[in-house]
């Protein structure tokens, strides 16, 4: 097997929420693989860090600003990446955020931050980047979903709404632009050992009780993400589009 299928030389990625937890080590392993990096967050010093890390690697990178609540933030980003670089081959929505509240005390203006980071601003950086894939019949979108898109825990009705939304967009960007060289899926991790869940992972109570959800006994450590992303940007999945692939060590064959 040609290990061509799994190299991006010459590509452009794009990720949102990039300088930090998965979204850096999406970052990281796209680079690896070949591709040149658009990284997106709203911290000046943490684009800088990710970029010039990125560029260690021998890629070219830079730091984007992005709020992806704001279309206006998310055009004038997508402007400022082509302006550039001159094209993005692949979009990782990944910026998202979480409230752990429950329903009947979840406040509307934390659901509208959580919904509006997770599902509405994945539509609005489609929608920026997408029409350029189009123009040139070929690009990949990854949208960062969860396992909670499909099984449910407490306290997580805002955050397991948004990525329920994000399965079915997944599937209809897959539709609409399966026949213009677009392909779209999305990747659904269980809970990894990254600092964002810091605060679950030293809670030995709920550490415990998603490590015994998980067939194979462990939460997922960061760097195994890097493959899965690889291979959804890559030309060995040009024949795959509108799914949803489980990272979570078995927990939703259960």
């Amino acid at each position: 097997m040609s290990t061509d299928l799994f190299t991006l030389d010459g590509k452009v990625a794009m990720i949102t929420g990039s300088t930090k937890g998965l979204g850096e080590v999406a970052a990281t392993a796209l680079a690896k693989a070949g591709a040149d990096i658009a990284v997106c967050g709203r911290n000046q010093a943490d684009l800088d860090r990710v970029s010039s890390a990125i560029k260690e690697l021998g890629k070219k990178s830079a730091g984007f600003f992005l709020d992806v609540t704001s279309a206006v933030s998310i055009q004038e980003g997508v402007d400022g990446i082509l302006a550039h670089f001159g094209k993005v081959d692949i979009l990782v929505n990944n910026a998202g955020v979480n409230h752990r509240i429950p329903a009947l005390e979840f406040s509307e203006e934390a659901w509208d931050l959580v919904i509006d980071t997770n599902l509405k601003g994945y539509f609005l950086a489609a929608r920026a980047v997408v029409p350029q894939m189009v123009e040139r019949g070929y690009g990949k979108v990854i949208n960062m979903s969860s396992i909670l898109g499909k099984v449910a825990l407490e306290d997580q009705l805002a955050y397991a709404s948004s990525k329920g939304g994000v399965d079915q967009m997944t599937k209809v960007m897959a539709l609409e632009w399966a026949k213009k060289g677009v392909r779209v899926n999305a990747i659904a991790p269980t809970y990894f050992e990254t600092d964002l869940v810091a605060q679950i992972r030293n809670d030995p109570q709920r550490f415990n009780f998603i490590k015994n959800r998980i067939p194979m006994g462990r939460w997922g450590y960061p760097d195994e993400l890097q493959g899965v992303v690889i291979f959804l940007a890559a030309p060995a999945s040009d024949f795959i589009t509108g799914q949803t692939i489980y990272i979570d060590g078995g927990w939703t064959i259960c």
